[in-house]
């Protein structure tokens, strides 16, 4: 009886019907920003599986923690499209370049200095952006988020579309909505809930306060963690969070919070005269795609189409809602904030005076370009 190796080795290879929308490659379409890449798949056991591939989809704007601009957007569902319809491809591995950021959400420079005030162009924008999230949720393959670094605002709404979330633990997760002038209505609305559970999703979308990923993997939207800190030679824990099972005074768990005070300071001071290595975070990678290598690949897709329907049928539901109130909220709170963010300063603080702003909206003070100017970091100083 012939062999796998046989059969396949004497099978004429067929005429196959290209499904892509374009032949370009994306790279083009943002000037490099966003890499496509079809790396080698291999088995468990570590050795290459002959034709067969994992694509890494890599934002690659790390001077602006990989935020994404409109391009690169673009160039985002091409690349998952592409993913999607390659029959060479196992899995897909969707991250970012550096070790800084996965990514941080929209490019705050191209929101401030175009979208701002234009809510017609930020509707647009948006539509393309609802169609990014839509193509990892509906990507024929298993999609895996290699979190590099800081996954925040946009960055974690792509992020937590994935199917699975692998991080080095340096990382740090949240949202930014309200504290930039938005709401995190990009699909953290949608997926936090079904997720982490309504409280800590409640949180998450109002507080806007970063968390480690040793606690995104204690509420279960990480299920791999990785050191990524050498000190002397050795991989350590990252030493700015509590990563030992510990009660605080009202006796609730802490593990994975930040340190606070000198123990907060003195975890910064060993990361910076450390070093960061992403090879174990590689290698975790690389283990879970081996196994989804080994595995029915018809059943694989069906088994994520149904373990995906809980995200999608909220995601689905909620849309082109909140595509709308975004574009309407380009007029006034987002175009103070994102404006905010993006003229601030290390020293003036990258947010609006947001008790000035409600005591004048309590006054009845309508919206206007002075309002805006007396809000911004550093007004009136």
């Amino acid at each position: 009886m012939a062999t796998a190796d046989e059969i396949i080795a004497r099978s004429s290879p067929s005429r196959l019907i290209d499904h892509n929308l374009i032949d370009k490659e994306v790279e083009s379409l943002c000037d490099g920003m966003v890499r496509y890449e079809k790396r080698p798949a291999r088995r468990r056991d570590g050795s290459v599986a002959e034709g067969l591939y994992n694509a890494w989809i890599v934002l690659n704007n790390p001077r602006q923690y990989n935020s994404y601009t409109t391009d690169m957007v673009k160039a985002a569902i091409l690349a998952f499209r592409r993913a999607s319809a390659d029959r060479e491809v196992n899995a897909v591995v969707f991250t970012g370049a550096g070790d800084k950021a996965f990514c941080t959400g929209g490019n705050t420079k191209e929101y401030a200095e175009y979208y701002a005030g234009k809510p017609q162009e930020y509707r647009q924008y948006m539509r393309l952006f609802n169609d990014m999230v839509s193509s990892i949720l509906g990507c024929d393959k298993p999609v895996i988020c290699r979190v590099n670094g800081m996954r925040i605002g946009g960055g974690q709404e792509i992020g937590m579309a994935c199917d699975f979330t692998v991080a080095q633990d340096l990382a740090n997760f949240g949202q930014a909505g309200p504290k930039h002038g938005s709401a995190a209505i990009g699909g953290a609305t949608d997926f936090l809930p079904v997720m982490i559970g309504c409280e800590q999703a409640m949180v998450s979308g109002t507080l806007c306060e970063p968390f480690s990923a040793h606690k995104a993997a204690r509420l279960g939207i990480v299920s791999g963690l990785a050191p990524a800190l050498k000190v002397q030679g050795r991989f350590v824990a990252n030493p700015t969070v509590v990563t030992d099972r510990m009660l605080d005074e009202y006796g609730r768990v802490i593990l994975g919070e930040f340190k606070t005070g000198d123990a907060f300071k003195e975890g910064q001071a060993l990361i910076r005269g450390g070093e960061i290595d992403l090879g174990p975070l590689d290698r975790m990678v690389e283990e879970l795609c081996a196994k989804l290598l080994e595995t029915f690949p018809e059943c694989m897709t069906k088994s994520l189409e149904e373990l995906r329907k809980p995200k999608l049928e909220a995601w689905n539901r909620n849309k082109e809602d909140a595509r709308a109130w975004l574009a309407l909220n380009m007029m006034n709170e987002a175009r103070a904030g994102f404006r905010a963010f993006n003229e601030g300063t290390r020293e003036t603080g990258r947010e609006i005076d947001f008790v000035k702003l409600r005591q004048g909206l309590a006054r009845g003070i309508a919206w206007s370009e002075a309002l805006i100017e007396s809000l911004m970091p550093g007004a009136g100083k």
